[in-house]
């Protein structure tokens, strides 16, 4: 068992982002097992789950002639369109059937503002709208965060890029992850990750 000033944060391992799902990430279900095994090693375990609401900002169906990957510049920032998923409600926002939820004391449901997309666990896109999770780390504790899901160079990094810069020590299991790889954004994430001083094991 980790000391208890360690917590593993699994990322949004729901249906939409596993094989038939709407934003399905490769062998997205092949990591569960490992997460399952993981939670048993860690006194902290949260989950994150997306959260959209059907009309959300980052999806390109509510932009006329947008289509799926591509870009739009929103007001903080970059954003890339996404095709609808992990609607509020829907079967394809629920977790995997396969995941353990019983032994997760916290989820952090995230992107349900319409207008502000959240891959991180901590932040919303603008960088500075919290979820939450920063404060319940701190009151438990936590000075070490490991990070497992979807996807790796997604909502994984970006999590693990904010928890580095809040001052946690910041590790991620890439082998208990799985990426998008859209346009070379493993290997950029990557590079981020390590610069960052975060942690990247296997």
């Amino acid at each position: 068992m980790r000391a208890a000033t360690e917590a593993l944060i699994v990322i949004d391992v729901q249906n939409d982002f596993c094989p038939g799902g709407a934003l399905a990430v490769a062998e997205g279900d092949k990591i569960i097992n490992r997460i399952n095994g993981l939670m048993d090693d860690f006194v902290v375990t949260v989950l994150t789950q997306d959260w959209h609401p059907a009309n959300h900002s980052s999806f390109a169906s509510n932009h006329a002639g947008k289509a799926p990957f591509e870009t739009l510049t929103m007001s903080y920032g970059p954003q890339t369109l996404w095709p609808d998923h992990c609607i509020q409600g829907t079967a394809g926002a629920e977790f995997h059937p396969d995941l353990r939820t019983d032994p997760a004391q916290l989820v952090i449901r995230k992107g349900f503002r319409p207008a502000i997309d959240s891959y991180s666990a901590f932040f919303e896109n603008d960088r500075s709208t919290t979820t939450g999770l920063d404060g319940y780390l701190r009151a438990r504790g936590v000075t070490g965060v490991t990070f497992v899901g979807l996807a790796t160079d997604f909502c994984v990094a970006y999590s693990a890029l904010d928890a580095a810069r809040l001052g946690y020590r910041a590790t991620v299991l890439l082998g208990a992850c799985r990426g998008i790889d859209l346009g070379g954004s493993m290997a950029a994430m990557t590079a981020q990750m390590r610069a960052a001083g975060v942690a990247l094991e296997d």
